[in-house]
């Protein structure tokens, strides 16, 4: 008799999410500078070329508190900017120009992934 195979679920790659405490689990790096308030969320300028913030990833600033999610993505590949919906209690225009916002470095992702991919160089 067909038993309905070996419980389909597979899928978890090595360990799953060991020991995924809230707060400080994973290093945050600087992702940009904000630039004004629009709308009541924050518009910021990416400052990390390279890599492109997951949408919804936290916020943070560089004390490591969380400040918001990320809203929107913009701009051409070469000059990003996102949006940041602020969490409850945190006012978009209470930031000023320039003041740095934190990622976590697990929530970005190499801007390769939005690039046509190169076909390899010949010669």
């Amino acid at each position: 008799g067909f038993r309905g195979g070996r419980g389909g679920g597979g899928g978890d790659r090595g360990g799953g999410r060991g020991g995924f405490s809230r707060g400080g689990q994973s290093s945050i790096s600087q992702i940009g500078t904000f630039m004004h308030a629009v709308e009541g969320e924050m518009l910021c300028a990416s400052t990390l070329p390279s890599k492109v913030p997951y949408f919804n990833a936290p916020i943070y600033l560089p004390t490591k508190a969380a400040i918001g999610k990320v809203d929107e993505i913009l701009g051409p590949i070469n000059e990003v900017y996102f949006t940041i919906k602020p969490s409850a209690g945190i006012v978009a225009t209470s930031f000023s120009a320039g003041d740095k916002v934190c990622i976590s470095t697990d929530k970005l992702l190499p801007i390769e992934r939005f690039l046509p991919q190169p076909k390899a160089p010949a010669g």
